[in-house]
């Protein structure tokens, strides 16, 4: 703040009637009174934001003066009788005067502050990397859990250097343009080149090792695909020789329950395969979804292949009845396949529990979940193959005992029915995992408790927690941030008798505004290093939080 000093001198001036006039702005004032003590100002002094003074001249000194008398006059202050003369004593007068900072304009778009990395300063500006050695380098802290800082570069120098180096901005332009085209034709190359190699690998040979895509099928629900696949394979083979011999329209139905279910698990098998792809730019948060997809198609198959040609040949044996020859290869065939799909819903199970056990969730809600969906899908096709087995075996059974042939369409409709639930199931849990719902109340409560037990964070509002799927969890929320345990985390990590000798010196604004904006960016500084450590925290202690964003409030 800097203060105005003024020092007031006596002159008595005499009035007569209304024939004093005071102008204050636009307005003119005439007082009744016949002689007024009016105060001039000798001398105004006003101290800048910038330590320099200004003197004032003697029409706006008169103007305050004059203000002053006004005021007075109103009140019914220092009024005298006709006649007699007062003198006013030398009495300074101090106004307090706010000194601000003069706003900067940055204008719409203001990069010269602005930091990027050595990887878009080659990319952007058509650098090399010998270019970024001139330059100079700032060490950040590093936005990856990995590295603890890393060197980014001034943009003002990068597009300064860029222009060195190209001569124009137009020159750059071009150089630009060339690169995207090059990209562009090399992507449309990218099918041809990739064929390429895959004949020269035919033609050397394969020696790398086995990939971990195909180790993950020796091992939890990748094993669990493939046995179904297989044992399924065979179901189909021969329960088709069974119906071809038989004619039986439930032997039909396990036929097609069969086909449907391996082309439903190759399916699967194929999401779990993608789902194992490591994140690319286009797909920041990985594939880890796939696996929830080709559950959905895989649903919607049963539906359409299982469902709805079981239901179809039902309804024509209800409206074409014809004798059912021999069945008696039709129940050997059923009971090796109750056999085989017994034991891959065994294994299905077990992986199941095995899985639900280290989440510490029951049975029930690990399926309801759909924590694993391909594992979910394994475990209800093989239920409903041992439920479907038992219908059709009874409804061929009271068709040999009655000899009436609308039992076994009653069964194949049985087995249709069957599957459609099946089938509504999986398309109700995988359509809910797709959508992102949130985690359950009991995990969100902790890792709210988590982040309002730190002495940093004041509050925490709109908080949301969704599952990603197959275990991963992206956490947001706003915080509050405590500025005050902020600075005083920061003030811990100084020098504080060399922070009061900084501030003993200073003494001019220029000064305090340097000493501000230095400590200043440092304070953000050490709040983001403690957004950091919150993270990290979130992460360490619930293994499923895989994404955290906090939003400063």
């Amino acid at each position: 703040a800097a203060y105005l000093r003024c020092q007031a001198a006596p002159r008595p001036r005499a009035c007569h009637g209304w024939k004093v006039s005071m102008k204050s702005g636009s307005l003119s004032y005439i007082l009744p009174c016949n002689r007024l003590p009016v105060q001039l100002m000798s001398q105004v002094r006003v101290y800048t934001s910038n330590g320099q003074k200004k003197d004032l001249g003697s029409e706006d000194t008169n103007g305050s003066a004059r203000g002053e008398t006004l005021h007075k006059a109103e009140t019914g202050q220092d009024t005298t009788n006709a006649g007699q003369k007062q003198s006013s004593p030398k009495q300074p007068i101090q106004v307090k005067v706010k000194a601000v900072l003069k706003k900067r304009e940055y204008g719409p778009k203001y990069t010269q502050n602005n930091f990027i990395t050595g990887v878009r300063a080659i990319n952007e500006f058509c650098l090399k990397s010998s270019d970024l050695d001139q330059l100079r380098k700032i060490k950040r802290r590093s936005p990856h859990d990995d590295t603890e800082s890393f060197t980014v570069y001034l943009r003002s120098d990068v597009e300064a250097k860029s222009l060195e180096v190209w001569g124009s901005p137009e020159a750059l332009a071009r150089e630009r343009k060339r690169r995207k085209e090059a990209e562009i034709k090399y992507r449309e190359n990218l099918f041809r080149n990739q064929r390429l190699l895959w004949e020269y690998k035919e033609f050397f040979g394969n020696t790398k090792p086995r990939s971990s895509t195909a180790a993950m099928f020796f091992k939890g629900p990748g094993k669990v695909v493939m046995v179904a696949i297989c044992i399924n394979g065979l179901n189909f083979f021969f329960k088709l020789l069974a119906w071809v011999y038989t004619g039986s329209a439930s032997m039909f139905s396990e036929a097609i329950h069969s086909l449907a279910d391996t082309c439903n698990q190759a399916l699967l098998a194929l999401g779990i395969s993608q789902s194992a792809r490591t994140p690319d730019p286009s797909h920041p948060y990985g594939f880890t979804n796939m696996r929830y997809i080709a559950s959905l198609i895989s649903g919607v198959g049963i539906f359409m292949m299982g469902a709805g040609l079981s239901w179809y040949h039902g309804i024509m044996g209800l409206l074409h009845p014809h004798p059912v020859e021999s069945l008696l290869w039709a129940y050997c065939i059923l009971a090796g396949s109750l056999v085989s799909e017994g034991a891959t819903l065994l294994v299905a199970i077990n992986e199941i529990r095995r899985s639900a056990r280290a989440k510490g969730l029951s049975f029930y809600q690990y399926v309801v979940q759909s924590r694993d969906p391909s594992t979910n899908v394994v475990l209800l096709e093989d239920a409903a193959a041992v439920l479907s087995v038992a219908v059709a075996a009874t409804c061929m059974g009271l068709t040999s005992l009655t000899g009436n042939p609308y039992y076994d369409s009653v069964g194949s409709l049985g087995v249709g029915t069957l599957l459609g639930t099946v089938s509504a199931f999986l398309i109700y849990t995988n359509t809910e995992a797709l959508l992102g719902r949130s985690i359950e109340p009991e995990q969100l409560q902790r890792l709210t408790e988590l982040l309002e037990s730190d002495p940093v964070v004041r509050a925490i509002h709109d908080v949301k927690a969704t599952d990603m799927g197959m275990s991963k969890v992206r956490f947001k929320a706003e915080v509050d941030f405590d500025g005050r345990v902020v600075t005083r985390s920061y003030l811990e990590k100084q020098d504080i008798e060399q922070l009061l000798q900084e501030i003993q010196q200073v003494k001019t604004l220029e000064e305090l505004e340097a000493f501000m904006l230095k400590h200043g960016e440092n304070i953000v500084d050490t709040l983001g290093a403690e957004v950091d450590r919150l993270e990290k925290d979130l992460k360490q202690r619930n293994p499923d939080v895989r994404h955290v964003d906090l939003e400063i409030l």
